[in-house]
């Protein structure tokens, strides 16, 4: 039975790194405060003007095809999960694939906020278990300081800039995506939004002073939401495929919050030195932080490893998903 095998992960990532020294400068917080909350020591932060999203994805997808020595023009399909896109229209992955050559693929972007990668990561699989595609490139990419307010203590400690990509191929060996579960409820778009800039309150002089093009979020709702989402639906995924605990090799959750990501892993009874955490060096990257996890771990990952990916976001959004590691 084909599947959709992760053949190659890349990631990438900006020079520049806003410490809690920096923000400690910026507002009113300080080391002790953000680490002890979030687990958070310091973040990239994308700043080079004239630039967007686009262009802090293409060298990861570069180094991907690199690697894995693909050529852009065998390219079929590249999906793009991201909530932070060069414009709200055209869609940043066209202007990937236009940037890196790739004359034969079409693109398009998915906003399920920090979920954006799973959601793109299920999609296109499934464009490769229908026989329809056999190189598909999946990224998450968020340059997240461009709507983050960091004159607001809450959210701007919180937040980094980065891109990760994968390479999906058919694989029938046993290895693979083998299953994934998403969910989501809009009513959770009422504690975690931008709330401007949308076709519901569309940008004007008066959103703009009231500082509404920002990341907006009531951070005590959202903490429940996420560990109780992301718990179910780890164990729903395992108890599915009959996989006890003992079987996963790798937890890989996305990376909001110290706090979530230890919550989870205690509600499990799994143990945190095989969960997957790079919080501290790069904040929360939104859709990049499963993909960049899985670039860092690259070297431990092993053929046949059992690997769960989970994810909570805005909207709200969230989902796990069951991988098997194909890369020999």
């Amino acid at each position: 039975m084909i599947k959709a095998g992760i053949t190659g992960v890349h990631g990438h990532v900006p020079d520049k790194i806003l410490s809690n020294a920096d923000l400690e400068k910026m507002v009113d917080t300080n080391d002790e405060w953000i680490v002890s909350r979030t687990g958070i020591r310091e973040r990239r932060i994308f700043d080079e003007p004239g630039k967007g999203a686009s262009d802090l994805a293409v060298p990861a997808v570069q180094g991907l095809l690199k690697k894995t020595g693909v050529d852009p023009s065998d390219i079929d399909l590249m999906i793009v999960g991201t909530v932070t896109g060069d414009y709200v229209f055209p869609d940043t992955a066209n202007t990937i694939l236009d940037k890196i050559g790739a004359k034969n693929a079409f693109g398009f972007d998915i906003n399920a906020a920090c979920s954006g990668f799973l959601y793109s990561l299920t999609t296109a699989s499934k464009f490769i278990e229908a026989g329809t595609y056999k190189k598909v490139i999946v990224v998450g990419v968020d340059v997240m300081s461009s709507i983050v307010d960091y004159t607001d203590r809450a959210t701007c400690i919180l937040f980094g800039d980065g891109a990760g990509a994968v390479l999906l191929e058919p694989v029938d060996d046993g290895t693979g995506i083998i299953d994934s579960i998403l969910r989501s409820d809009g009513n959770g778009r009422h504690y975690l939004q931008m709330k401007a800039g949308g076709s519901l309150k569309p940008a004007s002089i008066e959103t703009v002073t009231a500082r509404e093009h920002f990341v907006y979020q009531e951070g005590k709702h959202v903490f429940k939401y996420a560990v109780n989402g992301m718990v179910s639906t780890i164990k729903e995924v395992a108890e599915r495929n009959n996989l006890p605990t003992d079987q996963i090799k790798w937890l890989v959750p996305h990376q909001a919050n110290m706090r979530i990501i230890t919550s989870v892993a205690d509600m499990l009874d799994f143990p945190i030195e095989k969960v997957m955490i790079n919080i501290q060096k790069y904040g929360n990257t939104t859709s990049a932080t499963i993909p960049l996890c899985l670039w860092e771990w690259e070297d431990k990952l092993k053929y046949g490893d059992n690997i769960i990916l989970t994810a909570f976001g805005g909207g709200f959004t969230w989902g796990s998903i069951l991988v098997k590691w194909s890369v020999k």
